[in-house]
């Protein structure tokens, strides 16, 4: 079967493990060789021509039921640790359910820049769901480091995703060098340069990685969370997970790691972290203000009851 970008393919030699999608080919050695992005999983990859097989919808819906379930669960759990935090708001907020709960919450923003675009959408997609004030940019991994400071000034934000693609190369080097990972020295060089703009952990809660990237690097630039430890692949979506935990998390608390960590897909073997305080704010009065057809339509009642 002929193979086009964007298709979606296994790798016989895995046994189909992961499913990719085709975003380049290339000759190497007079071999034709196709670069590959993980369509669940936030890694990149080349393999030969001949190594590769077409999934089809059916097969695509059997391989990935697993990581809908996973999701869904997900999903389920930090909706319910969600749900909990802004509990535990209004009691304190309202001292106790004595006062009245007039108060207004504002989380942390967001600002997501992406190396894949696919993966981007799928991220906004659970921000909206999940409420996250979120600014998202698509931008090439090599790039952020330029871009990064101009996009921060310009968007001020309380938080700052820096992910992509990225992987690990046993023929570049040894697991603690840099220089054999994909994009890890992009990303990290993209932490400092947004640490140059805002040095304080906790003015400016930074998640960076991707799948196998090198984690100490990261957190050694100034990263509150990185991937991926263990140097295994990360789920899409981990980033979100762990970035709307501290939006929702009151600032004078402090996260604890494990608790970001225990409802991502991927766990404390693709992600870690240093402790790291809450970034939402608390206010008062809420004062709603009426919609101008609300308030002649009560006018009007109140006119007619005269």
């Amino acid at each position: 079967m002929d193979i086009k970008l964007m298709d979606i393919v296994g790798r016989r030699s895995y046994n189909c493990d992961i499913l990719f999608r085709v975003i380049d080919f290339r000759k190497i050695n007079d071999q034709k060789f196709a670069i590959l992005y993980g369509e669940d999983f936030r890694i990149v990859a080349d393999a030969p021509y001949n190594d590769l097989v077409v999934i089809n919808q059916t097969e695509r819906l059997k391989l990935t039921k697993e990581y809908r379930t996973l999701e869904e669960q997900s999903l389920r759990l930090f909706t319910q640790d969600v749900d909990l935090l802004k509990q535990r708001q209004e009691y304190h907020a309202t001292g106790g359910y004595v006062k009245p709960s007039n108060y207004f919450q504002i989380p942390g923003k967001v600002l997501h820049l992406d190396g894949d675009p696919s993966y981007l959408k799928k991220c906004m997609t659970l921000y909206e769901k999940i409420g996250v004030p979120v600014l998202g940019i698509h931008c090439n991994e090599k790039e952020m480091p330029n871009k990064i400071g101009e996009l921060m000034d310009y968007y001020r934000p309380d938080i700052l995703v820096i992910t992509g693609h990225d992987a690990y190369s046993k023929a570049k080097g040894k697991m603690n060098d840099i220089n054999a990972y994909r994009h890890s020295r992009h990303f990290a060089q993209a932490v400092r340069e947004a640490r140059k703009k805002v040095p304080h952990l906790d003015q400016l809660v930074i998640f960076a990685g991707a799948c196998q990237s090198h984690f100490e690097s990261l957190i050694h630039a100034g990263a509150n969370f990185a991937s991926s430890p263990t140097r295994v692949n990360i789920h899409a979506l981990d980033p979100v997970y762990i970035v709307a935990k501290v939006s929702f998390t009151p600032f004078m608390e402090r996260i604890n790691v494990w608790d970001v960590l225990r409802n991502t897909l991927t766990g404390d073997k693709g992600l870690g972290g240093i402790e790291t305080k809450g970034v939402l704010r608390t206010g008062m009065p809420y004062r709603p203000i009426p919609d101008e057809d609300e308030e002649e339509n009560q006018d009007n009642q109140d006119t007619e009851k005269v």
